[in-house]
């Protein structure tokens, strides 16, 4: 019998009320307990190797110390690095520094900015254990002064380094640096303002680690069977073909099954990026149809986060702690709308990834983590396209190594007198500066397969 993909079973549900960030021992000692099965068991990581980490051992030295603020600006391809970060400050950090010198008289930690959207599809654990950790949380469209002032204050006060995503959100590729949010340099920078205006010599450091995954045989058979899975969902067979041209026709199919939903006519020369973007203009029309609003911007990324919000704020609805106190025909009309977010955001989540995946098919001698990967978006693409989301990503395919690749570190404070100058171009300057070093980050990487 024919089992659908997805089941679409979504009402009204009350707001999500997060408490204050604080460090509470139970959520410490819970992830100390619980932390290396989490990696092992759910990530499957064996082995975690740090390059390049002398200056970030330092970074923390001074930022424990007092004599520096530090944001580790770390990369955000697979969903996985927060946890490995979190894991690597608690259990292995102090270790490693000792073996390359550098003393830490305090027990390092870390804290994290994440998405408030996480909180409201992250369930009741996510919902204790992010603020009980002191992670942070942000919106992505919604202006909260009160949000943004926390996090600056915790850059500024220190001691623990913060940890953000510079790219915002899971970007689904680790070779490539699509595209970087400006707000983590504008945090740094207001920070450093503060600190300056205080009249401390405490310098803002931005370090960037860029996280890659090293697979063994065991993901080189995780990566076949997830192959032949997308071929069965495709009406594919292993028929003898290479391994490029079995990735090729699978994506085409899923793509051509995208069009045909959106009534997209091609152009035979139109390319694989170009038919994308129309894919994706198609879907947010769509979404923004369903959901009755007008973008505010014409940028296709903003268009998204728009989508994601009121989507969840239809879902899980803002301002009203009982919905027991609604009239019954009140009720019914939430869930419908809820019923109907939750149908909009379908078309949000396949622009979500399908923005990220423009990218070239690998080859069959290409390094196994790159094939590894595009396999894993390739089954992305099928899941976005029958109403899938992040959650429903293969999260099984078990890297054995992590590489920590550290990058070159910019000091903000030495850019203040830029930053007061021109602040649009002392901000995008940095971003630049934070790309190259990334893309450092993933060109030193390669030199390391396992």
């Amino acid at each position: 019998m024919y089992k659908p993909y997805i089941k679409a079973v979504t009402v009204a549900s009350p707001d999500v009320n997060v408490p204050e960030p604080h460090l509470s021992r139970l959520a410490l000692l819970t992830i100390r307990l619980l932390g290396r099965i989490y990696l092992f068991f759910y990530l499957g990581i064996t082995r975690i190797v740090v390059r390049n980490g002398r200056p970030l051992y330092e970074a923390y030295k001074n930022a424990l110390h007092g004599k520096s603020r530090c944001i580790l600006a770390f990369r955000h391809p697979n969903g996985g690095e927060a946890q490995i970060l979190l894991y690597f400050s608690l259990y292995m950090l102090r270790r490693k520094a000792w073996m390359e010198g550098v003393k830490l008289r305090k027990r390092p930690y870390v804290s994290f900015v994440y998405g408030y959207e996480v909180a409201r599809w992250g369930g009741a654990v996510a919902r204790w254990i992010m603020p009980g950790l002191g992670a942070m949380p942000i919106h992505h469209t919604k202006l909260e002064s009160a949000g943004i002032t926390r996090i600056i204050n915790a850059v500024r006060d220190g001691p623990y380094p913060l940890a953000i995503a510079p790219e915002g959100q899971v970007s689904y590729t680790t070779e490539s640096v699509p595209r970087l949010e400006p707000g983590t340099i504008r945090i740094g920078f207001k920070a450093a303002e503060q600190i300056e205006k205080k009249g401390l010599q405490c310098p803002v450091e931005i370090i960037p680690l860029s996280i890659h995954f090293r697979y063994g045989n065991m993901g080189r058979r995780s990566m076949n069977r997830l192959l032949r899975k997308i071929e069965k969902y495709t009406g594919f067979k292993n028929d003898g073909k290479d391994f490029s041209e079995r990735l090729r026709r699978a994506r085409d199919y899923i793509l051509e099954q995208n069009e045909k939903r959106y009534g997209i006519t091609p152009s035979e020369d139109q390319s694989f990026t170009g038919r994308v973007d129309a894919i994706m203009d198609a879907a947010l029309e769509k979404a923004e149809q369903v959901l009755g609003i007008k973008p505010r911007s014409n940028e296709l990324v903003s268009r998204m986060y728009e989508i994601r919000q009121v989507s969840w704020d239809r879902i899980v609805i803002p301002g009203i702690p009982n919905l027991k106190k609604c009239t019954l025909l009140e009720r019914a009309l939430m869930d419908l709308n809820a019923g109907e977010a939750w149908h909009a955001s379908r078309h949000m989540e396949l622009v979500d990834f399908v923005w990220y995946f423009r990218v070239p098919i690998p080859a069959e001698d290409d390094p196994l983590y790159v094939r590894l990967e595009y396999v894993q978006n390739l089954w992305d693409f099928a899941s976005r396209t029958m109403g899938g989301a992040f959650s429903n990503r293969l999260m099984n395919v078990h890297p054995k190594r992590v590489l920590i690749q550290v990058g070159k570190i910019i000091n903000l404070s030495e850019r203040l007198p830029d930053y007061k100058e021109n602040k649009k171009a002392a901000i995008a300057g940095t971003i630049k500066d934070l790309e190259t070093a990334y893309l450092g980050c993933i060109d030193r990487a390669a030199e390391y397969q396992i």
